[in-house]
């Protein structure tokens, strides 16, 4: 299987005869595209905030998002939410959506999901990083840096909690029938 890397972009998509005797049968994935889809940069307590000395609370939030566009496209969004805030009030708070067309063919369904959960994400983040530092720096605070993540261990968490969740809903549940 190819995993894309950043500027991998799928040309063979619409090509039937890219497999052997005309079959197109080979496990394929990468990046169509990506974008901004949605950015929202607030600086509420504009111009006092700039007079103020407290070191500001960080919180980041980052979602993933999955959404079938065609039979072999589908969009990933990466939604980081970004505030800094302190006793005195909001410095600022940006949101974003960045978005990749995600192309995959001859892909079974769990390598389909690991690809758009982990992979993906781990493509757009680099460009999603550099946009929230160009925002926070463009509403007049330095460059907000997030630090690199590792979407393939994070999303080995989430599949390990699923099946501990399942688990134990399992054993929760008694067995049906008649008392």
């Amino acid at each position: 299987m190819h995993m894309a890397d950043e500027g991998d972009v799928l040309t063979d998509l619409n090509n039937p005869a890219a497999g052997a005797n005309g079959a197109d049968n080979q496990p394929s994935a990468g990046v169509i595209s990506q974008y901004i889809k949605d950015l929202s940069v607030e600086n509420p307590s504009a111009p006092q905030c700039y007079q103020w000395n407290e070191q500001p609370q960080l919180d980041v939030q980052v979602n993933i998002a999955a959404d079938k566009i065609a039979e072999d496209v589908h969009e990933v969004t990466l939604k980081v939410t970004c505030s800094a805030k302190t006793s005195q009030g909001t410095l600022y708070l940006i949101d974003l959506d960045y978005c990749g067309l995600m192309g995959m063919r001859n892909l079974p369904d769990e390598q389909a999901h690991a690809f758009l959960f982990a992979e993906a994400p781990r493509i757009l983040f680099p460009f999603a990083r550099r946009v929230i530092a160009d925002a926070s720096r463009d509403a007049g605070f330095p460059p907000l840096m997030l630090d690199p993540m590792d979407f393939g261990a994070l999303y080995q968490q989430q599949l390990a909690a699923r099946a501990q969740e399942q688990q134990q809903g399992a054993a929760a549940t008694p067995p049906a029938g008649e008392a």
